[in-house]
């Protein structure tokens, strides 16, 4: 008789950006940051509603022209900017909440969304890279041929449907992602 197949389960460093914050506890990027002794923090750009993307659009299972609640950040690394980060929330789950209003969240999305009743079950995440835009070079302040990693991610809740799409563009260099699969 053949052994089990082992049953594998990943693990990311993503899964502290999936996690509520308990009251008092830094967020997410400045506990890793701080982690190697920096300092991580983030600039909100903007945040309200819009027509996605048709590939975020996509993500969502939304029907064409559907608006979504959309948070744009800055992400900083003592206190140059390494990322850009848009986080799309359908309008069933965002509309008339703190995501839609451009001012700082306590505790962060993830924990607003848990208070909802929506916490994340499962992720799908995609890592490509490619050159960045004019306005992205600019706002990274890369160089003419620094390229940048983009992370998307779809997050679902416990009903099976998507709560969430994040496209975040990183630059690349000093730039890990780190995955850990676990064979049970």
């Amino acid at each position: 008789m053949p052994a089990p197949t082992p049953q594998p389960s990943w693990d990311s460093d993503s899964t502290r950006y999936l996690t509520p914050r308990t009251p008092g506890q830094s967020d997410a990027w400045a506990e890793e940051a701080a982690q190697d002794k920096r300092r991580g923090g983030q600039r909100l750009l903007g945040a309200g509603g819009v027509v996605p993307p048709d590939g975020i659009a996509r993500a969502l299972g939304l029907a064409d022209g559907e608006e979504v609640i959309v948070r744009r950040r800055l992400i900083l690394l003592d206190g140059s900017p390494v990322e850009l980060a848009d986080s799309y929330y359908p309008a069933r789950v965002a509309a008339g909440t703190a995501l839609a209003e451009p001012r700082k969240v306590p505790g962060g999305a993830v924990t607003l969304l848990a208070d909802l009743g929506y916490t994340a079950t499962r992720v799908e995440e995609a890592v490509t890279a490619r050159m960045p835009t004019e306005s992205e070079r600019e706002a990274l302040e890369l160089g003419d041929n620094e390229p940048v990693l983009v992370l998307s991610r779809i997050v679902f809740a416990g009903d099976g449907l998507p709560m969430e799409a994040c496209e975040m563009t990183m630059t690349a260099k000093e730039r890990t992602l780190r995955y850990r699969m676990r064979l049970a």
